[in-house]
């Protein structure tokens, strides 16, 4: 485009190398095929990934280069098109997916579109793996990696990429209770009724995955260490959910106050808290982890226990993560029907928008709330 000549975009990009995390000035890329799309960057949400990735515990530079521009949740506007896009045109909101293919021609999963199973472990992914990300000005990207955002969600669209991890369970968690005759309801709108569900933490992958369980029907329950009557509780109750504080009640209690705990969705990437959940899920439950944990020091397991318990309780474990085109399409509709249910608690969980200078302070911790975002506009 002739009004990019000349100008540069900022960036937000680590340098594993000599171990410095820098606002940089680089140029915006341009379409260079023509079923791509270019998109002027409007916000990127601030997660666990990223800060691991700033703590140098992952994230890798593409090839050629020493630096990872970081951010993978985020929101974008359409601002030029290649002449063979067919779905798009500028204007359009669209938030833009995270994992790419791998190049093998033996992984079946990504020859079909569905990179988020890739077998190979040799694909790439904006922010994180060998593909830059979204914490700058520009971006091209396929249009086949596109979700569209209605204009009415644009005020809760950084929330999408997030969302789309308990969706990707959920769509796992249909799957594998069709092996229950009496837990087929296909095309019912609350196919969690009748069914109890807990979810541990109550940070924004934890709160999205209570909403998405609570708009399913399930009886829901969120677990988490803050004490009861600050804000995350209040978003809790306000979706019609129970919150639980770790302070006042161990994992032990718990079965006596929820009953036969269908689904766990775990959101916190604790180990210990984890597996003392696991021996207390129900008979034919499912448990879901979804958090990473860093390296630490080996934890005790009674693992007779829950090796006996998934044997005899018919118990499935799984995990979940990245997310496939069906995945962000459930989010955008669900995330329409949260902001309708509850707007107020939707609003609420992204609780700072700050300029990109500012992400210093909220990659190292020193920004408290749930969900952080930085706001860039594709400004020079």
């Amino acid at each position: 485009m002739a009004m990019m000549e000349g100008l540069t975009m900022k960036a937000v990009a680590v340098f594993p190398g000599t171990k410095e995390i820098k606002l940089i000035e680089t140029e915006p890329p341009n379409i260079s095929s023509p079923t791509q799309v270019k998109l002027r960057m409007l916000e990127v949400g601030i997660c666990g990934t990223d800060k691991e990735i700033c703590a140098f515990e992952y994230g890798t530079p593409p090839p050629g280069f020493d630096h990872l521009i970081i951010g993978h949740e985020s929101l974008g506007e359409v601002v030029e098109v290649g002449p063979e896009v067919a779905n798009l045109k500028p204007g359009n909101l669209v938030v833009p997916m995270v994992r790419r293919p791998c190049p093998r021609e033996e992984c079946v999963a990504c020859r079909a579109g569905r990179q988020d199973f890739c077998f190979t472990g040799d694909f790439t992914e904006r922010g994180i793996k060998e593909a830059h990300g979204y914490m700058t000005g520009w971006v091209v990207e396929e249009e086949r990696y596109m979700a569209t955002l209605p204009d009415p969600l644009r005020e809760v669209g950084i929330l999408v990429e997030p969302l789309t991890i308990a969706e990707k369970a959920l769509i796992q968690v249909w799957d594998i209770q069709e092996r229950l005759p009496w837990g087929r309801h296909e095309g019912s709108a609350e196919r969690g009724r009748g069914y109890r569900a807990l979810v541990l933490g109550a940070g924004p992958v934890g709160l999205l995955g209570a909403m998405a369980l609570a708009n399913a029907g399930f009886e829901t329950h969120v677990y988490s260490r803050e004490k009861q009557g600050g804000p995350k509780s209040g978003i809790v109750e306000a979706i019609g959910a129970r919150y639980i504080s770790a302070q006042d009640e161990p994992v032990s209690r718990l079965p006596g106050i929820i009953g036969n705990i269908d689904v766990v969705y775990e959101a916190t990437g604790a180990t210990r808290l984890s597996f003392e959940v696991i021996e207390n899920l129900g008979t034919n439950g499912i448990f879901i982890f979804t958090g990473v944990p860093g390296r630490k020091a080996p934890i005790e397991v009674d693992a007779d226990d829950i090796m006996r318990n998934v044997v005899l309780k018919n118990q499935v474990i799984l995990g979940t993560v990245n997310a496939g085109l069906d995945a962000f399409e459930s989010a955008i509709r669900d995330l329409g029907v949260f902001l309708k249910r509850w707007p107020d608690a939707v609003r609420s969980l992204v609780t700072g928008r700050h300029p990109i200078e500012a992400h210093r302070d909220l990659l190292f911790g020193k920004a408290g709330g749930i969900k952080n975002v930085i706001v860039l506009g594709g400004e020079s």
